[in-house]
């Protein structure tokens, strides 16, 4: 199995530099942590974006979308702010015979208590074992795009 990874910033990318918690979009930390997994496929890193998903705009959207439909891969992960990870994926629906997988995370990669590895050993899964489609991978499950949403209350991604 190949993985084209695009990255487009989000929540586990960012990297704190103080207490007010002051950030920025840092380099795709994907591969990094594939590379601590030891991993047994190969793949490649782009970068999209560099933003939080809240200022991902209709070009920007677009730009995924042309990616994603030109890469000549079947298996597509997409980093991804968690805000807005479902318009994002709702826009790929349309893209037929690839598996295209959105996670990302409720904490920054960096951090200690962070969901991230989680979250992206869990869509490499999804990559693995579902059929063509477009899907979320998020708080330890596996959503169809049109059928899940985040719960900002409960900190999780739940069914709609």
């Amino acid at each position: 199995m190949f993985v084209q990874i695009f990255s487009t910033g989000g929540t586990l990318d960012k990297l704190y530099f103080d207490a007010l918690s002051e950030y920025q979009i840092g380099e795709p930390i994907a591969g990094e942590l594939l590379q601590q997994a030891r991993v047994g496929f190969d793949y490649n890193i782009e970068s999209l974006t560099r933003k939080d998903s809240l200022e991902l705009d209709d070009h920007d959207r677009q730009l995924i979308h042309d990616k994603v439909s030109a890469c000549p891969h079947e298996h597509i992960l997409i980093t991804h702010g968690t805000d807005t990870m479902t318009v994002t994926g709702a826009g790929l629906a349309d893209i037929s015979g690839k598996v295209i997988v959105l996670t990302g995370a409720m904490q920054p990669a960096r951090f200690r208590d962070s969901d991230a590895l989680f979250n992206l050993g869990l869509a490499v899964g999804a990559l693995n074992c579902m059929p063509h489609g477009v899907y979320v991978a998020m708080s330890g499950r596996i959503f169809p795009v049109d059928q899940v949403r985040k719960n900002r209350l409960a900190g999780r991604f739940e069914e709609r």
